[in-house]
């Protein structure tokens, strides 16, 4: 079981590794962007936990099958839990209410034929190059070569002076690039334009071409910019002036024949033929009758109102035109292959290579890369834009990507996602060396790509609401879910970015593509413009969880990761568990974010999640049935201590995260009795509140796990009196049945 066999250290060690670079211990998550995914080596060592009877440590580096268990996930989202059950032989059957969810876990989990995709992604890659491959060559400033390639364009955005009428750029910054990974730095002359390279940042001296002044800073800060003709001070984005305008101001490219003798990358100011190939696509684009490119208006939202300040109105208005081509010209010749799931396949990369293919994408001066447009979970709208590559780059007799977000990068993530289903593997850590283990006989998958159609596993994924889901009662094994984050983060408006291209080139076919948007009313995100609010999440998590737990055999374990950075958020999750009738029987940590993601990082946000593990009958160990503020803060130690011993260093994020989760735990344990699931929302949440606020919340806990502090004050009587004896519990370790 779960409660007894989950090996916190072990599990919170790969999870944290996996974390940091999770496409390299699961590739299978490159089929597509999603958001906040959660460890798969996680959700792995769940389910060995309560299904197999080795223990962790050796069962997850051994090959695993659970033939006619069947494992449900109510909120799909990018698949996780799906895609871990499938692998170890469950039967699953997963909901979510946003089609591209619905698309996404069908394209990671569906058999492929890899030699036949790989076939049509050479074809469509050669048929792109012929068409429109001089539109991403350059001319090589070293040996002149007019077969450069280009890696990313850099544009500015460029505004006319309200007084003077004369256009001026919106640079935040002349910084090119950083001296992290190029020799020296690339400065853009505030004069000329002309790029200069510089060892000294702060004092980068003097133009090379006009001797002007070098400086760090631009005139593009807080929405206000001088102009350099006049003088004047102009205000910026001013929507009633449409879509932004940009200009093309630098270049970095790859020049094959100078790369061996060159040290860095290779950086221009773009040419005349550059300028004239801006010209070509343009023109191109004029003439074009799109079949493929949406014209959808984007509709009013937390996120979307942010391009709408910036005179967006429609989704390709957020495309140049060459970018515009290219993608119209990928989806004609996608449409046209005869194979379906081929199609399909291809689709899908076109809708996640959108992300690196607009005019959002922002330039890593440090690294020296293209943000994609997702690097953040919001629509963020810099001054300095990345027009990557749409071709992509294929490194010369190597099959390795220069560059990033281009076909041949998506297409190489892609076929390693596909592999890695026929082939799944574990990565094992002895010190600093790492060893990759094939795990033989496991596969994910509808039935397995190399055999006869005799392998064949149930996969039922549907996009509906699983609230309302057909499932017999007393049929489910487990259900292993993320639910959604209650905060104002709205994937359904990020990925209807992708959506108004996918239900173009594929919707005619699926009955999920119908909808105008991916938004739905009853999603569960807090949004309060849509009067999403906390009794609306509540509401929606305890209809599901009530569902689910009719569907669960007796004594089946739903189990479900949760974090966020107010106990008012938690209310709701004790809300629906109690709903259900069940009890939460263990809140265990595991690292379950990324530290340093551009979206959490600096924020004081825990990278650690709690899985709650609640069933409807069973044990809870006696050592976690705290009575104090002081007997959780115990509890909290021995968690924090098997976290380091998995080489995690928990912040006071983390702690404050794991607190809420035993609190939330010893509420349901104290309130379960006489529960009653019928009164408003409201009144349910006021009463999980109302018990936190007298037990203690998490100040009172957080105290007492600093050293040599003493408990200021202690409870008349012990917590669980009224419902145990707590002298009946006998040893720290024995079990409390429920």
């Amino acid at each position: 079981m779960i409660e007894k066999d989950f090996d916190i250290a072990f599990i919170a060690d790969l999870a944290l590794r996996e974390k940091q670079i999770q496409q390299n211990y699961r590739p299978i998550i490159a089929v597509h962007k999603w958001f906040a995914r959660r460890p798969g080596t996680l959700f792995r060592g769940l389910l060995l936990s309560e299904f197999s009877d080795k223990p962790l440590r050796e069962a997850f580096y051994e090959s695993n099958n659970f033939p006619g268990l069947h494992i449900a996930d109510p909120f799909m989202g990018g698949g996780t839990p799906i895609i871990e059950a499938n692998r170890v032989g469950c039967d699953v059957t997963g909901f979510d209410i946003n089609p591209m969810a619905w698309w996404i876990v069908k394209q990671e989990i569906e058999h492929l034929n890899l030699p036949a995709y790989e076939k049509a992604a050479v074809s469509l890659r050669t048929t792109l190059e012929r068409e429109i491959g001089h539109l991403y060559r350059t001319r090589c400033v070293l040996c002149g070569s007019g077969d450069a390639h280009v890696k990313y364009f850099l544009w500015v955005k460029v505004k006319k002076c309200g007084k003077c009428g004369q256009d001026m750029d919106l640079f935040p910054g002349y910084l090119l690039a950083a001296d992290s990974r190029h020799p020296e730095n690339v400065f853009v002359c505030p004069s000329c334009g002309e790029l200069t390279e510089t060892k000294d940042r702060k004092n980068p001296g003097h133009c090379s071409h006009c001797k002007a002044v070098l400086i760090l800073d631009g005139p593009a800060k807080r929405g206000r910019c001088k102009c350099p003709a006049c003088g004047s001070d102009n205000l910026f984005p001013d929507a009633g002036l449409g879509p932004p305008r940009h200009r093309l101001f630098a270049i970095e490219y790859h020049c094959q024949k100078c790369k061996p003798d060159h040290k860095g990358r290779f950086f221009k100011n773009p040419d005349p033929q550059d300028i004239e190939r801006v010209r070509e696509a343009e023109e191109r684009w004029r003439k074009m009758r799109p079949q493929y490119v949406p014209d959808d208006e984007i509709p009013t939202g937390v996120e979307t109102n942010r391009l709408h300040r910036w005179g967006y109105r429609h989704y390709r208005e957020m495309f140049n035109c060459r970018q515009l081509v290219g993608l119209e010209l990928s989806a004609r010749i996608i449409a046209k292959m005869p194979d379906e799931r081929v199609c399909n396949a291809l689709s899908t990369n076109l809708s996640d290579l959108l992300r690196y293919q607009n005019m959002l994408c922002r330039y890593d001066t440090r690294a020296l890369k293209s943000l994609d447009i997702f690097s953040v979970h919001g629509f963020p709208v810099g001054l300095i834009q990345c027009e990557s590559n749409l071709l992509g780059i294929m490194e010369s007799g190597r099959y390795m990507c220069v560059g990033s977000g281009g076909w041949a990068n998506i297409i190489e993530k892609f076929k390693k996602a596909k592999a890695y289903c026929d082939n799944p593997f574990e990565v094992r850590y002895h010190g600093r060396r790492k060893k990759v283990i094939a795990i033989e006989k496991e596969w994910v998958g509808d039935h397995y790509n190399g055999s006869g159609s005799s392998h064949i596993r149930t996969v039922n994924i549907s996009c509906q609401d699983a609230a309302s889901a057909d499932l017999p009662d007393n049929s489910l094994d487990a259900v292993f879910t993320d639910p959604p984050y209650f905060g104002n983060v709205q994937y359904a408006e990020l990925m209807d970015f992708c959506y108004v291209w996918l239900k173009r080139l594929v919707g005619q076919t699926f009955q999920a593509f119908n909808a105008v948007s991916t938004r739905n009313m009853d999603e569960l995100t807090g949004n309060m413009d849509m009067g999403r609010d906390l009794d609306h999440f509540a509401e929606g998590l305890s209809a599901v969880f009530q569902r689910m737990s009719k569907a669960l055999k007796t004594g089946a374990p739903l189990a479900f990761t949760y974090h966020h950075n107010k106990l008012e958020a938690y209310y709701p999750v004790a809300v629906a568990i109690l709903d259900a009738g069940l009890t939460c029987s263990a809140s265990i940590p595991c690292p379950a974010e990324m530290g340093a993601s551009i979206h959490i990082k600096g924020t004081g946000s825990s990278i650690i999640d709690t899985v709650f593990v609640c069933r409807s009958t069973g044990v809870m160990q006696r050592k976690w049935l705290a009575n104090t503020p002081k007997d959780v803060a115990k509890i909290v130690e021995e968690d924090l201590a098997a976290l380091r011993a998995g080489n995690v260093k928990p912040t006071p994020g983390d702690i404050r995260c794991i607190t809420f989760g035993h609190l939330t735990r010893l509420a349901i344990w104290s309130l379960r009795g006489g529960w009653d699931k019928n009164r408003p929302a409201a009144s349910r949440l006021a009463e999980v509140q109302n018990w936190l606020q007298w037990f203690g919340r998490q100040d009172e806990v957080e105290k007492f796990i600093e050293a040599n502090k003493t408990m200021a004050t202690t409870k008349d009587m012990p917590l669980f009196a009224v419902q145990e004896n707590v002298g009946e519990y006998g040893a720290e370790y024995a079990d409390v049945s429920f």
